[in-house]
C-alpha cells in the first residue's frame, strides 16, 4: 500500500464498483497493480466515514434520516443537558433530516424503562423502525469520544443493517483522525474546545481529565492526548497543568499521581471526558467512598475539586459532534 488517507485509483475504484460496495470519504490509496479490489481489502482499506451502497435498493426513491447512538445514562438530569442537548444540536443544523436515537447498552434501556417509564430503541429496533417509517438511507452518529469497543460495537451493528437499506453511512467518533497524511487532528481539536472548561491554575494547580478507559487497542488514544497535551503546553500555559487519565485503562489515577507529586502540586481538579456526567462521573471520581479518585487523591494530601459536567454540556464539544454528523449526512447524500 502507498500513502494513507487518499482516493484509491480509478481501476481500483471501478471493480470496487462491480463488486457493488459504498465508497467512504476516506481510503488507504492502493497499488495500481491492484486490480482485483476484494470485499475484504476494501474493508480493510477504509479509514473515516464508512458508508455502504445496496445496489439491490437502487431504484429506491431516497428518504434520509439521522441515527444517533449511544451507550446512554441512567442519569435523568444529565441525560438532558447532554446526549440530548446534541441530538437537538444536530437535529438544528439539519432541519429536513430527522433524528432518531438508540441506546446501545441494555441494561440502562431497562433501567431508564423501570424508573422513568421511558422506553429506549436498541440499534436493532431504531433500524426497523426506520426501515418501517419508509427510510432508505440512513447516517448513523456515534457519541462515542474514541473509536473504541463501543464504536466498534457501533460499526457492526451498523453493518450488520446493508442489505435493508439503500445506503448507509458511519461517522466518526468525536476523536478519530490525529494529523497525519494531511488530516486535521481531532485530538488537538478537541483538547482547544476543553479548554474553556478549565478553571484558571495557579503554580500548586493540576486539572486531571478522566477518560473510561477500554481493553480495547483504541486506548492507545489517551496515550495521543496526554502527547498533545504537552505539545500544546508548549505555547499554551494552561495545557501544562493538564493530565489526562481513566477509570479502566491506562494511564490510571494511579499513574499520575507521582507526576503529581513530582511536580509539587497541591490542589487538583477533576473533569470527565465523557459525554455524559453519570456513575463514573459522580461516584468513581468524585464520591465519598474510600477508593474513589478524589477520596484517594485526598488520602495523598491533595485538595480537591470536582467539576461534575459531561462533554455534551459543552457548547463547543456539541458543535464538533455536529460536524461529525455532517460529514456521515454528505457522504450519504453524494
Amino acid at each position: 500500500m502507498k500513502k494513507s488517507f487518499k482516493k484509491v485509483v480509478i481501476a481500483s475504484m471501478a471493480a470496487l464498483s462491480m463488486l457493488g460496495m459504498g465508497m467512504s470519504v476516506n481510503a488507504y490509496e492502493l497499488n495500481p497493480e491492484v486490480k482485483d479490489v476484494t470485499p475484504a481489502l476494501r474493508e480493510a482499506s477504509t479509514v473515516g466515514v464508512w458508508s455502504h451502497e445496496n445496489p439491490a435498493m437502487k431504484n429506491a426513491p431516497n428518504k434520509d434520516a439521522i441515527l444517533v447512538m449511544t451507550f446512554g445514562t441512567t442519569f435523568t438530569d444529565t441525560r438532558h443537558k447532554t446526549i440530548d442537548a446534541v441530538e437537538k444540536a444536530i437535529q438544528a443544523a439539519n432541519p429536513n433530516v430527522p433524528v432518531y436515537e438508540a441506546y446501545t447498552s441494555h441494561i440502562i434501556i431497562d433501567r431508564v424503562k423501570a424508573k422513568e417509564g421511558i422506553t429506549k430503541l436498541t440499534p436493532e429496533e431504531a433500524f426497523a423502525k426506520l426501515k418501517a417509517e419508509g427510510y432508505t438511507r440512513v447516517a448513523v452518529v456515534s457519541l462515542d469520544v474514541i473509536p473504541g469497543m463501543e464504536y466498534t460495537y457501533d460499526s457492526v451493528v451498523t453493518k450488520m443493517q446493508v442489505n435493508n437499506f439503500k445506503k448507509i453511512s458511519l461517522a466518526t467518533p468525536l476523536m478519530y483522525f490525529q494529523g497525519t497524511e494531511g488530516e486535521p487532528d481531532q485530538v488537538v481539536d478537541f483538547l482547544q474546545n476543553l479548554k474553556s472548561q478549565f478553571p484558571k491554575c495557579g503554580p500548586q494547580d493540576a486539572i486531571m481529565i478522566m477518560a473510561h478507559g477500554t481493553p480495547h487497542p483504541g486506548n492507545a488514544y489517551y496515550s495521543v492526548i496526554q502527547a498533545r497535551i504537552n505539545q500544546l503546553a508548549k505555547t499554551d500555559p494552561i495545557f501544562s497543568h493538564v493530565y489526562v487519565y481513566s477509570v479502566e485503562g491506562r494511564p490510571n489515577i494511579n499513574d499520575v499521581i507521582p507526576q503529581l507529586k513530582e511536580k509539587g502540586y497541591k490542589h487538583v481538579t477533576l473533569m470527565p471526558i465523557m459525554m455524559v456526567a453519570g456513575d463514573h462521573a459522580n461516584n468513581d471520581m468524585a464520591g465519598s467512598d474510600p477508593d474513589s479518585h478524589k477520596s484517594q487523591l485526598e488520602a495523598q494530601g491533595f485538595t480537591v475539586s470536582t467539576y461534575i459536567h459531561g462533554l455534551g454540556e459543552n457548547a463547543n464539544i456539541r458543535k464538533l459532534y455536529v460536524e461529525r454528523a455532517n460529514e456521515a449526512l454528505a457522504d450519504l447524500q453524494k
